[in-house]
């Protein structure tokens, strides 16, 4: 085993679903890197997603903790795209500290003939539209929100896109996502895992291009917005992060800590605490009941079905059943003021 190596294993691994924040000096880089298991392994498994349907909401699923994870307020970090193609919607929904959830919108016919075609690669089924990224800091805040054209890319193609033309942060986002077979007691097993790894150019040298970070990031303020010349150090970053291999994203036996190690020794990588991510939706039936109590008596008529309003969470599956009479009598009790 080689010192690197030794170097890696020494550090405690983040592990499964956990963010490890990072930073190489000697290349005024900063990055987060991951690598998902029963997290996203909960989230995918609990809908009956075709393999590469899957396969694209994981890549939505990482893209949005790699980047919604830098958020130093209570708030939450929303990644949807709308497209023509046969998954018409992805869309995830980070909530700070740790919560996620994800959902997708597909056409089942148009993906089962992409799949057979050999032609279910995320290009063709995103198809044209846009990805837009939603930064909202609560109630009173100003929310942000960043749209960029999606035009038959991948999903790391479109956030290089966003980053330069809505952040003007000069990023390189590498995504994976497999379907592991795993026995069990003689039973073969299907589980789901992911990573990715970001890496952005923030050089701390007055003497040199700073850049803005994602609102409420953790870049300070005060900084020039402009775009590296084909700086160096830049240019070697993104040649390192060139050669991460999707297996080493995903494989358990290569944890983040040792493939960042391997990266960026030589210019001397600094790791940060990890940060825990759950899979963990935020519907409940108190929020359930203030949505319905908005409509209007002609739209609770319209939801009554079997003498009961029955509301299923896209994002977890979880089913909330009501009496309509509640939502009747309080939309009967609220006419216009010239009403009996």
């Amino acid at each position: 085993m080689t010192d690197v190596h030794r170097a890696a294993e020494q550090l405690a691994a983040a592990g499964d679903d956990a963010v490890r924040p990072f930073a190489v000096a000697g290349l005024d880089v900063r990055g987060r890197a991951i690598q998902m298991g029963p997290a996203l392994n909960a989230i995918l498994a609990r809908h009956d997603y075709p393999p590469a349907v899957s396969k694209l909401l994981g890549e939505a699923t990482v893209l949005a903790i790699l980047l919604g994870s830098s958020l130093k307020f209570e708030g939450k970090f929303i990644l949807q795209t709308e497209t023509d193609g046969p998954v018409d919607m992805l869309v995830v929904d980070f909530r700070t500290p740790d919560a996620v959830r994800a959902y997708a919108r597909f056409d089942k016919d148009a993906v089962a003939r992409a799949e057979a075609g050999g032609i279910a690669d995320p290009g063709t089924l995103l198809g044209s539209g846009f990805l837009a990224m939603t930064i909202d800091q609560g109630a009173n805040m100003i929310r942000y929100q960043g749209v960029v054209p999606l035009e038959g890319e991948s999903l790391e193609e479109v956030a290089h896109t966003y980053f330069r033309q809505s952040e003007q942060i000069p990023t390189r986002v590498r995504l994976a996502v497999a379907e592991m077979h795993v026995r069990d007691g003689g039973i073969m097993l299907h589980r789901w895992r992911a990573g990715g790894i970001l890496v952005q150019f923030l050089p701390d040298d007055s003497e040199r291009v700073r850049h803005q970070d994602l609102p409420g990031g953790d870049v300070p303020d005060e900084i020039v917005v402009d775009m590296p010349d084909e700086d160096d150090s830049w240019i070697e970053a993104l040649s390192l992060v060139g050669t991460v291999e999707d297996h080493e994203l995903i494989d358990p036996s290569v944890p983040v800590e040792r493939l960042l190690y391997r990266l960026f020794h030589e210019r001397g990588v600094r790791v940060f605490a990890p940060a825990a991510i759950r899979d963990r939706c935020s519907c409940s039936r108190e929020r359930v009941e203030a949505m319905l109590g908005r409509f209007s008596a002609d739209e609770i008529e319209e939801s009554i079905e079997d003498e009961a309003i029955s509301v299923t969470c896209e994002f977890c599956g979880a089913k909330y059943v009501f009496n309509p009479r509640q939502f009747t009598d309080i939309t009967e009790g609220s006419g216009d003021p010239g009403d009996p």
